[in-house]
């Protein structure tokens, strides 16, 4: 249906491009102040912020405020970040503060000092350079391209965890490869985290897509183990595709790091059950929890350094 006074249904689509949230000018301008004086009065719409209103009277979605953000934001503010990269469908990021972009030269408005309850806040970053090429055309609020969104929340993470769990998360959602993170970074010479972000994307081309495989990495070369294959697929007894998490082929020794969820007791006997034919077929096996690796990584180290030895393998001089 056209409301009174749309220009031929312009209104109904804006209004669905951006989730039912608009500025004070777009709608003024489509259906007239007086329309949009009398929704807003009548509490048919929500105003949210200065300038920006809801098309509806109900709690706002994250999609609608992620609009919001931007739409305060003003002009050429695009969604960046881990938000763009959660926008992109990226899951498990933090999302608060909502991340907007804006150019270096642009000071930001008033209009976000006062968001309602339902509304998190928002943090505005400026850029000198963003190019054409990391910006994502269409789908959704104006945001920053995959790659450069997560090169983004790695430099504004609040630690280098924080800053990995979102590169690794990418990639292994298959959301953005190593190589389009590496070509985004090539452009940021000034970068926050500009050599880890490297680092880590070097490890995740050779195989490392889970973060825990990232820090057992981490661990060889730091106690000057020799690197593991990762990733090695293999079919158990059932016939289905397993991945080993390290695999050092020529000395035959595995290692795999549980996450929280292999403490499930039903998942719990199916790694023993894995386990055991591991052994039965001739590998060795070593099993660590994902928090030992970060909170006592020389034992982890010394027991990988023990199989290894007694599987054959010895240091170069």
């Amino acid at each position: 249906m056209i409301l009174p006074g749309a220009k031929d249904g312009e209104f109904e689509w804006l209004n669905h491009e951006q989730r039912g949230v608009l500025t004070t000018t777009q709608a003024a301008g489509l259906l007239g102040p007086g329309v949009l004086h009398g929704h807003l009065s009548r509490g048919r719409w929500r105003r949210i912020c200065r300038g920006v209103v809801a098309t509806h009277n109900g709690d706002l979605k994250p999609d609608q405020q992620w609009w919001v953000a931007v739409l305060a934001g003003g002009p050429k503010a695009i969604l960046a970040g881990a938000s763009a990269a959660a926008a992109g469908g990226v899951r498990g990021l933090r999302g608060d503060p909502i991340a907007v972009l804006i150019p270096a030269a642009r000071r930001a408005g008033a209009r976000l000092h006062r968001l309602p309850p339902d509304m998190p806040s928002v943090r505005i970053y400026r850029s000198s350079v963003l190019p054409d090429e990391h910006r994502q055309q269409g789908g959704g609020p104006p945001r920053t391209t995959m790659a450069r969104s997560v090169v983004d929340a790695a430099a504004w993470a609040r630690t280098d965890r924080e800053a990995q769990t979102a590169l690794a998360a990418a990639c292994q959602q298959r959301r953005v490869t190593p190589a389009e993170i590496l070509e985004a970074v090539s452009v940021l010479t000034r970068v926050r985290r500009r050599a880890l972000i490297r680092s880590t994307m070097a490890d995740i081309a050779g195989g490392a897509l889970a973060l825990s495989e990232i820090d057992l990495i981490a661990l060889c070369r730091r106690y000057r183990l020799p690197p593991p294959d990762l990733q090695e697929k293999r079919r158990d007894t059932g016939g289905r595709t397993r991945y080993i998490d390290a695999y050092w082929r020529e000395w035959r020794v595995q290692a795999e790091v549980d996450g929280a969820h292999h403490m499930d007791a039903l998942q719990w006997a199916e790694d023993m059950l894995r386990q055991n034919q591991i052994w039965i077929a001739g590998d060795r096996i070593l099993r660590f929890p994902a928090w030992l690796l970060r909170t006592h990584p020389a034992d982890v180290a010394t027991q990988l350094r023990a199989a290894l030895h007694a599987a054959g393998y010895r240091p170069p001089p």
